[in-house]
């Protein structure tokens, strides 16, 4: 090492030192400005030992450093990505009425296990029970933390060490490794295989029902499409064989949508199964995911026979994958909306039932707050994402940015509130399917950056 390098080592600052200079140039509390001077002190000296010319350490940049380790790791982000589903950004956003319903129980105390009437213990899985019942003509319901918690409970209180017998064609992945046999292995089950990936008739489950058989079960398969040569035993056929055996039957509905299947068409949607029609066909089990078709928050729905849903809530495991208060007040609610014919509040479905001439209004309007030449309004394709209804079709409109597309997504991520958007074609697309009027003045301050 040089002279002159190590002359530079020594006039580095101490860091108290340059925590004190930092400060004076924010907010940041001392435990953060005493992090970030560390960092930069180091940074510069590792510069130095590799050789590099000695550089004044910025305290302005150490405060800005500073600022940001306060950020939260779980941030709000706006999203441009036309996904309105989107896993990796929190799936559905939830309604004012299942926020105000949040607010209303978190700060303070709440009935969650107190049955105010008898002035008693009572039981967090009567909140909602009845109204998810009701809604979709089952006899009883139970809630848990997500749908694969929603299956383990079922397949463990249902037929742990012994058969379940389900077809090859809908041995599927969800996502995130949840495959269908490891949740059986998980349950304890034994997984009986009939059929072939694209054909599966009534008979292929008749022969395969044993001594040591439970449980017959359909997975709808809600993350793609199986299109051609292709037939599957209806859950109507299911339940009725299963009922003469002695059998459970049970279907996973996955996506689980609660709109009928008229009112999604009317929405340009393909139709799902909904879960009422699900219901009504005799089976004894259906569960599907709260946060994903319904728009509510993160949580596994149970919905079918009293008589098995009793089982469910006393099985051992549902202590360990039951949902909270602030769970419960956002499903009620959203529920509720469902109930009062006010399903177009649910901003996931109110995002895909948005017309495209507002589509248009609206990227328009966005494009009309940037600089002139910085974004041209283009027509694109949005999805429904979140393993829900993966042929759907959703015409929409974007703002295609001017610009390096890899640059501009790194600088909007970097944003106060991060803009997600994608990338097509070397472009970088803002859709405003997933953009509400009200967040339209934030993106464009985000794309205009800092001033």
């Amino acid at each position: 090492m040089t002279t002159a390098a190590t002359d530079a080592l020594r006039q580095l600052p101490a860091v108290h030192a340059l925590a004190d200079a930092a400060g004076a140039h924010g907010t940041a509390p001392r435990w953060a400005l005493i992090a970030a001077a560390r960092a930069a002190i180091a940074r510069a000296r590792a510069a130095l030992v590799a050789g590099e010319a000695a550089v004044a350490i910025d305290a302005a940049a150490v405060a800005r450093a500073a600022t940001q380790l306060r950020q939260p790791s779980l941030r709000r982000v706006l999203n441009a990505t036309g996904v309105v589903l989107h896993t990796n950004l929190g799936r559905a956003p939830l309604a004012p009425a299942a926020l105000e319903a949040i607010a209303d129980v978190a700060g303070g105390y709440a009935n969650l296990e107190y049955d105010l009437e008898a002035g008693e213990r009572g039981s967090r899985h009567g909140h909602v029970a009845a109204l998810s019942a009701s809604l979709c003509g089952a006899e009883a319901a139970v809630v848990v933390n997500n749908n694969a918690a929603a299956t383990v409970l079922a397949l463990a209180a249902l037929a742990s060490e012994r058969e379940v017998v389900v077809s090859r064609g809908e041995l599927v992945e969800i996502g995130g490794a949840f495959r269908v046999p490891e949740i059986l292995a998980l349950s304890r089950c034994r997984l009986v295989e009939v059929g072939t990936t694209n054909r599966t008739r009534l008979a292929d489950y008749e022969r395969a029902i044993g001594a040591s058989t439970a449980l017959l079960l359909k997975v709808h398969r809600s993350n793609f499409a199986m299109t051609g040569f292709t037939e599957e035993a209806s859950a109507a056929e299911l339940a009725t064989l299963a009922t003469a055996r002695g059998l459970a039957s049970m279907v996973d509905l996955g996506s689980g949508a609660l709109l009928p299947q008229a009112e999604q068409r009317a929405l340009g949607l393909p139709a799902e199964p909904s879960v009422a029609d699900t219901v009504a066909s005799g089976v004894d089990l259906v569960c599907f995911s709260g946060d994903k078709l319904l728009g509510g928050p993160q949580a596994g729905i149970l919905v079918g026979k009293a008589a098995v849903i009793a089982r469910l809530r006393s099985h051992p495991l549902m202590r360990a994958l039951r949902p909270d208060k602030l769970t419960l007040a956002a499903l009620e609610a959203t529920l509720g909306l469902y109930r009062d014919g006010a399903w177009r509040q649910v901003p996931a479905l109110a995002a895909l039932a948005t017309p495209l001439a507002q589509l248009e209004a609206r990227a328009r309007r966005l494009a009309a707050g940037l600089p002139a030449g910085a974004g041209e309004v283009v027509p694109c394709m949005s999805t429904v994402g979140g393993g829900a209804m993966p042929i759907a079709a959703l015409p929409s409109f974007a703002v295609a940015l001017a610009g390096a597309a890899d640059a501009l997504d790194a600088r909007l991520r970097a944003a106060p509130v991060p803009v997600i958007g994608r990338i097509v074609d070397g472009r970088l697309l803002l859709d405003v399917r997933t953009v509400t009027d009200a967040e339209l003045a934030e993106l464009a301050a985000a794309v205009q950056g800092p001033r």
